[in-house]
């Protein structure tokens, strides 16, 4: 499967790292491949809310 860079800029992504509480073991381990599946599930299910408030 490919991966798509750049759908979320790195500011949203730590900015909803730190809503949901992981942004510690974002900057401990140096990026996001030691957070969860179920957070990193979180974090896009945050992003989507976003987008759709930001459309109304």
């Amino acid at each position: 499967m490919a991966r798509r860079n750049g759908v979320m800029s790195d500011r949203l992504k730590m900015e909803l790292a730190e809503e949901l509480g992981v942004a510690d073991i974002v900057r401990r381990e140096g990026g996001f491949g030691s957070v969860s599946s179920r957070d990193c599930g979180n974090l896009v299910r945050l992003a989507i809310e976003r987008a759709e408030r930001s459309m109304v």
